[in-house]
């Protein structure tokens, strides 16, 4: 198969979807590997290093798009790149199609394969989104401490306090990956640190994990509305599968909060959890709304993208490579993992809470069925 790698055009997004270790990984396999000029420099890797690793480089993206079978990305395809997308070309990178009509429709229109990252699920894990998760989700804790800074629009509280001042309340909406990660680097920073979450047993599990300055307790409105009151920083760390994340954080609760206190939403990327949230970038990553800073890059783990780079190589290469070897459609019905990642096949919506989203129940069919 031949598979294209092409730069990332997202703002300030300088990850690339492929290391040279994944890319001789696929030429040993008897694959061709194209990667766009230049492609890996945000991650810190030349593209000397490709072409030792066996792959070939090309002077443009539309070179790379052209002669692929299948694309392998980080982020999803911008609307100056959908007129690229081939028929029947397999693109393997997240799409988070829940926050994006306009991009599920360029894709079923241009009849691509759409195999996503953010919904490849083996059991009850989520193994290519998790690397992601672990960067976001401690950058989270940093950028929010960064943004508490009175020069930075924020309450001008130390995360971690001084002698005779309290530390700063952080808190974690969620506590599966990233709220998490976001939980240990705020306790590292002695910060009083509390996370809400409706599973019980999993806050069970984090109670047995984190230090003793992480409350982790269940969220029910009275709580919610208790904590948001004290926070000085709330991290969104929301996640349904696939689907628009829930408005966790509402219009009405913004009054209650503190002038100048900073939310963090890592869940922007499908929707984002707060009311008031709405994508950013990292060259203008924050706005206010009656005095709450807003955080909310659809990409923070661009920010670190040599860590990035490499943390999500090491996941998706096990799959890239079945799909490669196999083909799509045969490595979707061999591997439960990959089948739950097919998003959308040949202009047909494969997974149902993407068409849950925009009430596209018409172009639905079950990834069996199509499959079969």
């Amino acid at each position: 198969m031949k598979i294209g790698c092409p730069k990332e055009i997202k703002n300030n997004e300088n990850r690339i979807g492929l290391t040279p270790s994944a890319a001789h990984e696929y030429v040993e396999a008897g694959h061709q590997v194209f990667i766009e000029t230049g492609g890996g420099l945000g991650s810190a890797i030349e593209d000397s290093e490709y072409m030792a690793a066996g792959a070939k480089i090309f002077p443009t993206a539309s070179d790379v798009w052209s002669e692929s079978d299948m694309i392998v990305k980080v982020k999803e395809p911008l609307e100056s790149e959908y007129g690229l997308m081939k028929e029947n070309q397999l693109l393997y990178t997240f799409f988070h199609f829940a926050a994006d009509e306009k991009l599920l429709k360029a894709c079923l229109e241009r009849k691509i394969i759409a195999l996503a990252y953010e919904t490849v699920q083996q059991g009850h894990n989520l193994p290519l989104l998790k690397p992601m998760s672990e960067v976001a989700g401690r950058m989270s804790t940093l950028m929010g401490a960064f943004y508490l800074a009175k020069t930075q629009g924020g309450r001008g509280i130390l995360p971690m306090g001084v002698t005779g001042v309290a530390p700063a309340e952080i808190l974690i909406l969620g506590g599966g990956v990233v709220g998490t990660n976001a939980a240990h680097v705020a306790a590292g920073l002695k910060a009083n640190v509390t996370i809400l979450d409706v599973n019980l047993s999993r806050l069970e599990y984090l109670s047995e994990i984190l230090p003793p300055n992480v409350n982790c307790l269940y969220n029910d409105p009275v709580t919610l509305k208790s904590k948001l009151q004290s926070a000085d920083v709330i991290i969104g760390a929301i996640l349904v599968p696939g689907a628009k994340a829930p408005k966790l954080v509402q219009n009405k609760h913004l009054h209650i909060l503190k002038p100048g206190t900073v939310l963090v939403d890592v869940a922007i990327d499908q929707g984002g959890c707060f009311e008031t949230s709405r994508p950013t970038t990292h060259s203008d990553p924050i706005y206010l709304v009656d005095d709450i800073v807003h955080y909310c890059v659809t990409n923070m783990p661009g920010a670190y993208a040599r860590t990035s780079t490499f943390a999500l190589n090491n996941a998706t290469i096990k799959y890239g490579l079945a799909l490669a070897n196999s083909g799509p459609r045969a490595a979707c019905r061999e591997n439960e993992a990959l089948k739950h990642g097919l998003n959308v096949y040949k202009g047909t919506i494969t997974y149902k809470a993407v068409a849950n989203a925009f009430g596209l129940d018409n172009l639905y069919q079950p990834v069996d069925s199509v499959l079969a």
